[in-house]
């Protein structure tokens, strides 16, 4: 029963992985500087929902394994053999301790896209402003977002471009809207910033 209940807790863990691990990719790729794998696991976004519910299935299935009231086995061959005192004592795998570390773990797994933004630096620059005239806005159209760690992602490859006055990114929208100055960077440079994240640039067109 215990190896069941372990396994139950593994499971749960691995599912809350796979269910984050579409705005994990993009951090794991900012920090390892190969910001073209971000979108690799994009796919799995709409899993994310089945995801979720299998690992708080799993994990409350594990919690109702190990709360459940035992049946008392009379048989005292199993603690023959252990030392003093230690005789019915649970190794740590087994314990109540080690599934309530592997909930906390999956819990912050499953939050991980709400909190992925304090991974990416500040890039934003204080442009100063000389003609307004030479100041531009375009939506660009994006595929491949899902999370606020891949907003968080193509606002942070915008933003170091020269001459980028603001970006504002969204998943929900697909599209990123970008001012930026016209006389220091270009629309086909700001596509290329965003293609090299791995999400892809679709359509684009001035506001």
């Amino acid at each position: 029963m215990e190896k069941s209940s372990n396994t139950v807790a593994y499971t749960g863990i691995i599912s809350a992985i796979a269910a984050s691990i579409c705005c994990i990719t993009p951090v794991l790729a900012l920090i390892a500087g190969i910001s073209g794998i971000a979108s690799t696991f994009s796919w799995i976004e709409p899993f994310r929902p089945y995801l979720v519910g299998l690992t708080i299935l799993v994990l409350g299935f594990a919690w109702y394994q190990k709360l459940k009231p035992q049946k008392e086995i009379d048989c005292e061959c199993e603690t023959d053999d252990l030392p003093a005192g230690k005789a019915g004592r649970p190794k740590f795998i087994q314990s109540k301790t080690f599934l309530g570390t592997v909930t906390l773990l999956a819990i912050i797994m499953l939050a991980f896209p709400y909190y992925s933004g304090i991974f990416y630096p500040n890039t934003e620059k204080q442009i100063i402003i000389v003609d307004k005239s030479d100041i531009k806005t375009t939506e660009f159209k994006i595929s491949g977002m899902t999370c606020t760690g891949c907003e968080e992602h193509v606002n942070h490859e915008i933003n170091k471009l020269n001459g980028i006055v603001r970006s504002k990114a969204s998943y929900e929208n697909g599209n990123a809207i970008v001012e930026f100055d016209k006389t220091k960077t270009n629309e086909t440079e700001i596509e290329k910033a965003i293609n090299a994240t791995g999400y892809k640039v679709t359509n684009k067109k001035e506001n």
